[in-house]
């Protein structure tokens, strides 16, 4: 909607302070926008795309040469630039993907879902071509499932659940919402995590990997106590492990997001 690819049908919204529903165009002109599924043609070269954007956006031919040139450089494509883009890895279609949306220089970007599907190496450099975005001054609205990028990239973020904004703020405003967190203690032996059942009735233990979880407050003094009631001849690990914001969705929805479901059935299929 605030795209305008899509109608509002009630409320009010600006956009780079244009009414999205009076001046859509003056909308449009004002912003990128990289979707979760690349824009490119495959039949272009990677010159051939940005070129396509530059005239599209009306710029002039020595300004279209010399920003798809820029544009290339700093997404390290320059050496591909001429291959056709069908040759490309995923990971150097989704850049060449957000190159073109930064041809005609918006300062108000559109991310959505940029890293799906892609493997660790290639989401962390786009993770790093967006903060120098940001940096440089551009604002970007990001959606992802990943809620590991979002505490990575985002300055303010917005929980939504069935089309609905459950929770708004920063991550460490957000984290505060889900109370303490736990302490994950590995024993020695079985005689070790059956004592230690019995000395913290409220944790939860696994038998099979002589673990202990006990709920922790957050608090020091509670983890300094906690520390105090344990033979350090029966403990070979400890960790203690704080809210991250999966904790907080599945805390604000009752349910995980569906990055971790795939992530869960993946590793289940393993």
């Amino acid at each position: 909607m605030l795209a305008r690819f899509d109608l509002t049908d009630a409320g009010e919204a600006r956009v780079a302070g244009f009414d999205v529903r009076r001046e859509s165009d003056a909308v449009r002109r004002s912003i990128g926008v990289t979707g979760q599924f690349s824009a490119l043609d495959e039949l272009l070269t990677g010159r051939e795309n940005l070129r396509l954007m530059a005239d599209l956006g009306h710029l002039r031919a020595a300004e279209a040469t010399s920003r798809v040139a820029e544009l290339l450089a700093r997404f390290d494509l320059t050496d591909a630039a001429d291959r056709r883009a069908a040759t490309y890895s995923g990971g150097m279609k989704r850049r060449l993907d957000l190159a073109m949306t930064l041809v005609s220089s918006p300062r108000l970007i559109f991310l959505d879902e940029p890293t799906t599907g892609l493997d660790p190496r290639s989401r962390r450099e786009l993770w790093q071509i967006v903060r120098e975005l940001v940096a440089d001054g551009v604002t970007i609205l990001l959606t992802t499932q990943y809620l590991e990028e979002a505490d990575q990239l985002a300055d303010r973020i917005g929980v939504l659940d069935g089309g609905t904004l459950v929770a708004e703020g920063t991550p460490a405003e957000l984290k505060r919402l889900v109370p303490g967190g736990r302490v994950e203690i590995t024993f020695t032996s079985w005689e070790g995590l059956s004592a230690a059942m019995a000395t913290f009735p409220g944790a939860t233990a696994d038998e099979e990997s002589l673990t202990l979880s006990v709920p922790h407050d957050g608090e020091l003094s509670s983890l300094q106590s906690l520390v105090g009631r344990l033979d350090d001849d029966a403990v070979t690990g400890f960790e203690v492990h704080t809210p991250d914001l999966d904790d907080v969705f599945l805390a604000l929805t009752g349910h995980p997001t569906h990055a971790s479901e795939h992530h869960e059935t993946e590793e289940a299929a393993r």
